[in-house]
């Protein structure tokens, strides 16, 4: 039975809250690597980890919590997850040592892992309706993406006011009010089918996506030529190969690989692998540009990413408007289109221009990923049932996780060896390890012909990056008219699917 009218919309309230904690965390982290390198002493070592501990347990968990809603009801294992999510919150904020800190942010990336897809899983239940569906999963992609952007803007000035341990405490009011939002609105559903975890699948998933994810985000910090990181790739691989090849034989497999036999899910899946893909080359390059060319400080560089919100509102209003007209074909071009023209913009900045081509940069970035971050994803959740909504959801997610660890490793290479590069005789440590080991070592010897060299050096390696993110946008542009089947003709869920709802 579906949930009454306003009790759908106040649960789908709920549910945003949730999304916009992991929004705020994945990037509220970044202004704080600073501070958390002098109080706890931590080098480069502890604060890459403090990040990766977080990305690893994200990427190993997302397949089998997906499942596990599915069999003993997304309701429950959503509330699990978000009192995991607070505790961890609560551990990180007062950890007394580097360690503390890596494994607490592993926790959280425990609870997070259950948070992104069962919180989306719930959504085919709630709104069985294609059109209001849609509706819903613009709210709810729009209050993640939103998180993002407000993270180094929240997260700065905290930092300014209170000790770094707040930007972790900031989750706790929203974990809260979510949790009891959750368990009072959201009505619980399960799959009707009583079925038994696969054990095998888990293992094989979990420790595939370990070594894979852990490769990358070693290759991207070593470089190419990192033979243990290989190796753990290939292992990676081969164990995920295993699980896709344990999956055809299972009894009662943990997701339903053949979801990416429908063109919904499929084409969904590859739009919001391509966006990761050039939201990564925003928010690791323009917060760097800010603080290290402009001189902004981390609070700064957090609000004059407010364009991007700006931006992203727009988008969500329009294409809300727009699909009943139009279709998808219509959004998903018109969005990579945006996405193309903003990532050209930010890739002909310079270092001695001004914010202002930046902000244009930042709005129309922010158009396109309106428009094409809620439509991808309701052509993917347009071919999920309710009856195995969380193993499809995390399948989607498990899959977004995945290409944004490749997307850090390739472009973070494409940006630091353009930097490099243009260094010339500069091109040593420590000012080749990054723009902002450059500015330091320039401000300490205060020679501004190295400063600028540095800088230019910089936004040099920015715009080699951007200029890879257009051209793939650029080629999915092309591409989407031929792919993308309109909304309208996408199917509303069957009604034996949508009974597996059941009001809690």
């Amino acid at each position: 039975m579906k949930a009454p009218g306003v009790r759908r919309w106040l649960a789908l309230g709920a549910l945003a809250v949730a999304m916009l904690t992991i929004g705020l965390d994945v990037t509220v982290l970044t202004v704080a690597l600073p501070t958390l390198a002098g109080d706890l002493n931590a080098g480069t070592g502890a604060l890459q980890w403090f990040s990766s501990a977080y990305t690893l347990a994200l990427a190993a968990v997302m397949l089998p919590a997906g499942a596990l809603g599915d069999r003993y009801g997304r309701k429950k294992v959503l509330l699990a997850a978000l009192l995991v999510f607070g505790v961890a919150s609560v551990a990180c904020a007062f950890a007394a040592t580097s360690g503390q800190l890596i494994a607490a942010r592993a926790v959280l990336g425990i609870g997070a892992a259950a948070m992104m897809p069962l919180s989306m899983a719930v959504l085919p239940g709630l709104f069985p309706d294609p059109a209001e569906r849609q509706r819903a999963l613009t709210v709810w992609i729009t209050s993640t993406a939103i998180g993002l952007p407000l993270g180094p803007i929240v997260g700065g000035w905290l930092l300014q006011n209170f000790w770094w341990g707040s930007v972790f405490l900031l989750n706790v009011p929203l974990v809260i009010v979510g949790a009891i939002a959750v368990a009072l609105l959201v009505p619980e559903s399960r799959s009707e089918n009583v079925f038994r975890i696969d054990l095998p699948g888990v293992v094989l998933s979990a420790a595939g996506m370990l070594g894979f994810t852990y490769g990358f985000i070693r290759l991207g910090e070593e470089g190419w030529g990192n033979g243990p990181a290989w190796l753990a790739v290939a292992a990676g691989v081969a164990l995920l190969a295993g699980f896709a090849l344990w999956q055809r034989r299972a009894a009662h497999p943990l997701v339903d690989t053949g979801l990416f036999a429908a063109p919904g899910f499929r084409w969904g899946t590859l739009y919001m692998v391509v966006i990761n893909f050039a939201m990564f080359g925003l928010f690791f390059t323009m917060p760097q540009y800010f603080q290290a060319v402009l001189g902004a400080d981390a609070l700064g560089s957090g609000l004059r990413l407010l364009p991007l919100i700006g931006g992203l509102l727009i988008g969500t209003r329009v294409v809300d408007k727009l699909l009943p007209k139009t279709g998808a074909r219509v959004a998903i071009t018109t969005g990579f289109a945006l996405l193309t023209v903003g990532l050209v913009l930010g890739a002909l900045i310079t270092a001695d221009r001004g914010y202002g081509l930046a902000a244009t940069s930042l709005t129309v970035l922010g158009m396109g990923m309106g428009f094409v971050m809620p439509t991808a994803m309701g052509l993917a959740m347009s071919d999920l049932s309710a009856e195995r909504a969380g193993s499809g959801s995390g399948l989607l997610q498990a899959v977004r996780q995945a290409a944004g660890t490749i997307g850090v490793a390739v472009l973070g290479t494409v940006l630091s060896t353009q930097y490099r590069s243009e260094l010339g005789e500069l091109n040593r440590d420590p000012i080749a390890d990054g723009v902002n080991a450059g500015v330091a070592v320039a401000e300490q010897s205060g020679d501004a012909g190295v400063l600028e060299h540095v800088q230019t050096a910089f936004t040099g390696g920015m715009s080699a990056m951007l200029w890879a993110c257009a051209a793939v946008t650029l080629l999915v542009t092309a591409l989407a008219p031929l792919l993308t089947r309109p909304v309208r003709e996408l199917k509303p869920m069957q009604p034996d699917a949508a009974e597996s709802v059941h009001a809690g």
